[in-house]
């Protein structure tokens, strides 16, 4: 807690609980912003705010008037007014963490992961899709990275646990919203980059921009870890300010990739350091996960680990909800897997195929509100790389399901090796019932997920357990018919 004239000069002395940007969530006490969204402008909560008992609210519109008692503060921009504000009132927990962002279109959450694996959850927190989680704690976030009324409140709480680290995902949203505004990076990474939120940054220059802030925000006594063989390799570095590291299969690369065998439950892989071959065995799977491997041991390298360390934490990583191959007893395979680009979706069928299996049958969705320009690509690259395809709905929110499908069939009306079950459920009972011998079912685009978003709920919703549900139905139906 602080005072708001600790905060803010010419305020008075009373108490402030909490900052918060979400009306509903405001509790006695707390001090309101009035930042603007895409959709929303939070000047026109003020009353639900102080309804639920804010006491100050920052403004950046002089047009608004409320009770006596509670207090007005103007500034010229909320969002970014918001950042600092946060950092002062948690008393700058970034500064007291090495701050490790990481980047691209595909592979943040792998990478931050296999990080925080690298240096234990005991001194490294993390921030981002599968929520934030250290030793102490594993907990949901609502965004992969949050606006910075909670993340400067997540940063304190690893403080608060004694972390040195944090490794977050920067995802180029938030720097389009400025929610890491202020923030200095001590490391940042990037995966790869492809066409991806095309809606929200207006054109893929802009995306890429809201990507390289990243690299224009890390420390210039700092690191910035970059992956040599992607085609935009040269247009990210020319924004580092850090020295440069770079991954990847050239020979020049500080990490190099120099060869990988690729099987079902493992990698061997041998990379290349500092003039030395090491041979590893790594519990990550696909090409994907050689580079995404990479980039997160020549991140903690960098930062004073050695080889000889990391090696034997490799073992220990997992990622939650990627390349989740579900225990079934069947003659077919069931994979789960958050796969939700174009990008991601072709490599994880890439690597599918390289497995001893006979077909490849996905459920695929598209998130409601977010980027509609690439849903017919998704349909597009789904039906050319898999064998039969079954789209449904993935967090429709308001839009209407069918609408979203349309979308994405809308450049496959000639292909025939593609449905459409609306109802996500019934599509995953679909794909496990037509799944003959040795096939592959893949379910896509939600991982562990334990939600699905509605127009006007958020319901349970898991397709682990819904798959294996549908898995135990099937065998009950066969047992019957032999019997």
């Amino acid at each position: 807690m602080k005072k708001l004239n600790e905060l803010y000069q010419n305020s008075d002395n009373r108490w402030i609980k909490g900052i918060k940007i979400n009306s509903k969530e405001v509790e006695k006490g707390d001090l309101f912003v009035c930042t603007k969204g895409v959709t929303a402008d939070r000047h026109d909560f003020i009353d639900d705010a102080i309804a639920h008992g804010a006491v100050a609210i920052v403004v950046s519109r002089n047009d608004i008037k409320v009770d006596k008692d509670v207090f007005i503060i103007q500034v010229d921009d909320t969002n970014l007014e918001l950042p600092k504000l946060c950092a002062k009132f948690y008393d700058h927990p970034e500064e007291k963490l090495k701050m490790i962002g990481v980047t691209g279109t595909d592979g943040k959450t792998s990478v931050a992961t296999i990080i925080q694996t690298f240096l234990t959850s005991k001194k490294c927190g993390y921030i981002g899709t599968n929520g934030r989680r250290c030793y102490l704690f594993d907990k949901d976030t609502n965004n992969t990275t949050p606006d910075a009324d909670k993340l400067y409140d997540y940063f304190k709480e690893f403080v608060d646990a004694k972390c040195k680290y944090v490794a977050m995902e920067a995802s180029s949203e938030a720097f389009y919203r400025g929610r890491l505004e202020n923030l200095s990076y001590d490391v940042s990474v990037i995966t790869n980059i492809t066409k991806e939120h095309l809606n929200i940054h207006g054109s893929f220059e802009n995306y890429i921009a809201c990507k390289e802030k990243l690299f224009e925000q890390t420390k210039q006594e700092g690191t910035s870890i970059l992956n040599g063989d992607d085609s935009f390799y040269e247009e990210v570095k020319s924004k580092c300010k850090a020295k440069v590291l770079t991954y990847g299969k050239k020979e020049d690369a500080t990490l190099r990739i120099v060869s990988y065998q690729l099987e079902k439950d493992h990698t061997k892989i041998i990379y290349q350091y500092q003039g030395k071959n090491y041979s590893i065995t790594s519990p990550l799977l696909g090409e994907f996960n050689v580079y995404n491997l990479a980039a997160g041991i020549l991140a903690v390298l960098s930062i004073g680990c050695t080889m000889e360390e990391i090696i034997p934490r490799i073992k220990e990583i997992y990622v939650d909800g990627r390349l989740n191959f579900l225990k079934t007893n069947t003659k077919y395979n069931v994979m789960i897997d958050y796969a939700h680009t174009p990008n991601g979706i072709i490599n994880l069928l890439n690597f599918v195929h390289t497995l001893d299996i006979k077909r490849s049958i996905v459920v695929l969705g598209s998130a409601g509100e977010r980027d509609y320009l690439k849903r017919p690509l998704m349909g597009k690259t789904v039906v050319e790389n898999a064998s039969y395809v079954i789209f449904t709905y993935e967090d429709p929110r308001s839009e209407d399901p069918k609408d979203i499908i349309e979308m994405m069939v809308s450049e496959i009306k000639n292909r025939n090796n593609y449905e459409i079950v609306i109802d996500r459920r019934e599509a995953i009972k679909r794909a496990i019932d037509i799944a003959k011998d040795d096939d592959m079912v893949l379910i896509l685009g939600k991982g562990n997920e334990t939600y699905e978003k509605l127009a006007h709920e958020v319901i349970y919703f898991n397709d682990v357990e819904e798959a294996l549900k549908a898995v135990e139905e099937r065998k009950s139906r066969e047992k019957i018919k032999v019997e």
